[in-house]
């Protein structure tokens, strides 16, 4: 796997593991960089990523690995610094509601000269689908388009600016051997979400889950102003829909979420990525089940 690393002096990691992340402090160093440097990838194979791929100069926004975000995920972001706002009002007036949503992952930590070193992996471009503006701040709730590759860092003053590239899948011998394994999964997902409405869950959940939410993005194809080679096909949405928390999930079911969307980010094969979503969302159905089995006993 390749990946762009850079330089930080000892960060903290703020980000909260929920469905609204509240924006602060990431690293608070990041804006006082004075010089960018990274390691020149390796060379990837030119059908999925060619040297002269179609590039885009947006903000960059870095999380935790405990934040990846993968296509046709949404999430709702508090941002209320000065410079994220900045970012965001870039975002909405300049680059056409999109930005960057990255993971910073730690790869070197040398004690004593307090410096990490990190590597800028699970890029994935978003878009900006609504803002609400508070008294402090705003919440803004983006989707995440397809996968993307951070190629250079342009700025980090006030916030991280770069140059990215579409990141997809293989395009295989025939793509009409997708076909049935794409309508397997819409169908366990769909099975899958009609289990989970009907768990018990607060007042305040909302009335869609996070899997039907995505799936009905997912088919409605490319709805916003973007450049087709950052836009994943049908396929290859599908694979990345399947990877959604299930309502009331607990914490080892998250991290267990968290260990596929990191191992799905990283695979460039749409079939085998079909299956482990295929996989894992069964798993979910004979969760939801007993979960479903143990409310029905509690209720009698």
């Amino acid at each position: 796997m390749t990946c762009t690393a850079f330089n930080l002096t000892t960060p903290t990691s703020p980000f909260l593991p929920a469905r609204t992340t509240r924006i602060r402090n990431p690293h608070p160093t990041l804006h006082r960089f004075l010089h960018f440097g990274f390691t020149r990838p390796k060379q990837e194979r030119r059908r999925f990523s060619p040297p002269n791929a179609t590039s885009l100069e947006l903000p960059l926004l870095p999380f935790t690995l405990t934040e990846v975000l993968v296509p046709t995920e949404s999430k709702t972001l508090h941002l209320y610094e000065a410079r994220y706002l900045a970012l965001l009002e870039e975002s909405l007036l300049r680059n056409k509601k999109f930005f960057v949503h990255f993971v910073l992952d730690p790869i070197i930590i040398d004690d004593s000269l307090e410096e990490a070193s990190f590597a800028a992996r699970n890029g994935c471009l978003v878009f900006v689908e609504n803002v609400e503006r508070l008294e402090v701040g705003a919440l803004v709730s983006i989707r995440g388009i397809g996968r993307v590759k951070i190629i250079k860092f342009l700025q980090a003053d006030p916030y991280l600016k770069g140059v990215v590239i579409p990141v997809q899948d293989r395009v295989p011998d025939s793509v009409s051997r997708l076909s049935p394994k794409v309508i397997q999964v819409k169908e366990a997902l769909c099975s899958l979400n009609s289990l989970e409405i009907k768990l018990k869950a607060p007042k305040e959940a909302p009335l869609q889950t996070q899997i039907a939410n995505s799936l009905m993005w997912t088919e409605k194809g490319l709805q916003v102003d973007c450049d087709e080679a950052f836009f994943p096909s049908l396929a290859e949405r599908v694979s990345f829909a399947a990877l959604q928390p299930v309502s009331g999930s607990s914490q080892s079911e998250l991290v267990k979420l968290q260990q596929e969307k990191l191992k799905a980010m990283e695979l460039k094969d749409t079939m085998h990525r079909l299956d482990n979503s295929l996989q894992f969302v069964k798993d979910n159905i004979s969760m939801v089940a007993a979960k479903l089995a143990i409310q029905s006993v509690e209720m009698k």
